[in-house]
């Protein structure tokens, strides 16, 4: 039973096609930033970051990525440490909707955690400037946080952009 049990453990994890298995949880969340997306692939890369796809076997189509900003901008910190954030971009550099996965903040649940923090994102161009009390809404009591959610956000949706988009154009 015990040699059983492993090769079993091997399929639902690394799943039937030698990819990793995407975790429910974090595909629900890509789906909800990537809505037209029918799939996504595991995180992977050099800055790690998933895909999304529309379509299916081979009429799938990439439509765009989505990363952690924790994972592309790990050394940004909100007022009392890293904000996580999951951050959905498509292929025109624009973010497609932000979700705070994580954060230890006293004031998120009236700063960063919003939905009218996360909808001021929606449809931005990572070219503008993200600047909090210009383009982004300030919290009175939670500036530090708004600013480093903010930065990580911008700053990583540039760094995947560079990696992906701009390699993508020159070819």
């Amino acid at each position: 039973m015990r040699f059983l049990t492993l090769p079993l453990l091997f399929v639902a994890v690394v799943g039937l096609h030698g990819q990793p298995a995407l975790d429910p949880m974090v595909r629900d969340r890509l789906s909800g930033l990537l809505p037209d997306a029918t799939s996504f692939s595991p995180k992977e890369g050099t800055p790690p970051h998933f895909k999304a796809y529309s379509g299916t076997g081979s009429e799938r189509t990439l439509m765009g990525y989505a990363f952690y900003t924790t994972d592309l901008e790990p050394l940004e910190r909100g007022y009392d440490g890293p904000i996580q954030i999951l951050v959905g971009i498509d292929l025109t550099a624009r973010v497609t909707g932000i979700l705070v996965v994580r954060h230890q903040e006293p004031y998120g649940s009236f700063s960063v955690d919003t939905p009218e923090f996360a909808a001021q994102f929606v449809q931005k161009s990572i070219r503008e400037r993200f600047r909090v009390g210009s383009d982004i809404d300030a919290v009175a009591t939670a500036t530090i946080s708004v600013r480093s959610a903010s930065r990580a956000i911008r700053n990583g949706s540039r760094r995947l952009a560079k990696r992906f988009l701009v390699a993508a154009n020159a070819r």
